[in-house]
């Protein structure tokens, strides 16, 4: 079933603050292949984290299966670095739907906001929603 048309310009709740913690950084550098130091920049795709916490939740709003997305494009624009300390949360808004082969592709944008209110980076990822499999 397709993704309502609906949802675009829909701004979804705000994710749980989350706090930056060195260690946390230090794990994703890791997990990503690059080393991270106290004191580096924090790594530039680090806003993920909180990126795919407001997806998830929107995903599950709206009734769409994790595992029917495929990540199509993902994108980082910041106002300010993101820095160990900072208390961050995402919300998520649906920029695009359109629908291709049956499948929804949908465009959606997250803000990343600190505890001030003040836009330290936006997310953007398209999102590639698989239509239902035709049967053999």
């Amino acid at each position: 079933m397709p993704v309502d048309q609906s949802l675009v310009g829909r701004v979804f709740p705000p994710t749980r603050p989350y706090r930056v913690f060195e260690e946390k950084v230090r794990e994703f550098a890791a997990a990503s292949g690059a080393g991270w130091e106290s004191g580096d920049p924090v790594p530039a795709t680090f806003p993920i984290v909180l990126a795919f916490e407001a997806m998830n939740a929107f995903l599950d709003e709206v009734g769409v299966e994790l595992s029917r997305i495929v990540h199509g494009e993902q994108r980082f624009a910041y106002a300010r670095p993101v820095v160990p300390g900072d208390v961050l949360t995402a919300t998520l808004s649906v920029a695009s739907l359109r629908q291709i082969g049956g499948n929804d592709i949908i465009g959606t944008v997250s803000e990343l906001t600190d505890d001030r209110g003040a836009l330290v980076c936006t997310a953007t990822a398209t999102l590639v929603h698989r239509g239902p499999e035709e049967e053999q």
